[in-house]
């Protein structure tokens, strides 16, 4: 299903430079060529994990641009980098755990079998706490339930972007825990499912255009095509709940 007319061709056809997070980027690479085709317009993307997007933002780097976390969204609009009528949000992900395809799957279903599962493992991989939403969360999750020492010597930061994936489909970790989006559809890997609510972190993913796009038709044309929702069912089969329109 593709977008309606709001992705509109608006003048010439142009290159939208685009900087965003890992986590849409499967649901991304269904999408862009519908609109590409629809309007004439080239989108490039530089995938990048929040923090340093956030930096990069700071320092004077100017996509036409951004997908990232709402929140994220909200600060740099009142910093006045973002445009506050050029926005939408996109859609909710949750974290999910995964194993290697073939092996045993836990059984994640209550708190307790999650706390089993996660102390049981050999070994486990996420996020950078320093990088991204979903690895701060999971970091401040261990000291919160009291396991951060037990898994300090078996836990090994890689980021989706990073190929953290890759460690658990070659083994290297028992199992990983990432941003369901990121891992959905990754072949060699298994997702056992999401992690309980009491420890779930809801990430509502938006997208907005820089203030600084002098012209930004292309790009809000962009942002209207991710939001229409005529594309939620690829942002459900991308591993992205719907998010309230703002």
């Amino acid at each position: 299903m593709t977008g309606r007319g709001n992705a509109g061709n608006e003048g010439a056809m142009a290159d939208i430079h685009v900087m965003t997070g890992g986590a849409p980027k499967e649901v991304l690479s269904v999408l862009t060529p519908l609109f590409e085709q629809q309007t004439g317009h080239t989108v490039h993307f530089s995938y990048i994990v929040i923090t340093a997007m956030q930096q990069k933002l700071a320092a004077g780097e100017q996509p036409d641009m951004v997908l990232m976390p709402v929140p994220a969204i909200d600060a740099r609009v009142k910093d006045g980098i973002l445009r506050g009528d050029a926005r939408a949000a996109l859609g909710t992900v949750r974290v999910a755990l995964i194993v290697r395809a073939g092996a045993a799957a836990p059984d994640i279903s209550t708190m307790d079998d999650f706390r089993q599962a996660v102390l049981a493992a050999k070994s486990v991989v996420h996020p950078d706490p320093a990088a991204t939403p979903s690895g701060a969360h999971l970091g401040k999750m261990w000291e919160s339930l009291g396991m951060a020492d037990a898994i300090k010597p078996k836990l090994t930061f890689r980021n989706a972007l990073d190929g953290g994936a890759e460690f658990v489909r070659s083994g290297a970790a028992e199992i990983g825990l990432y941003p369901l989006s990121e891992v959905i559809h990754e072949q060699g890997v298994t997702v056992v499912g999401l992690i309980p609510p009491e420890v779930q972190l809801n990430t509502v993913y938006g997208a907005a255009v820089l203030t600084a796009n002098a012209a930004p038709e292309p790009a809000i044309a962009f942002v209207q095509f991710l939001a229409d929702p005529a594309n939620a069912a690829h942002w459900r089969d991308g591993g992205f709940e719907p998010a309230a329109s703002r």
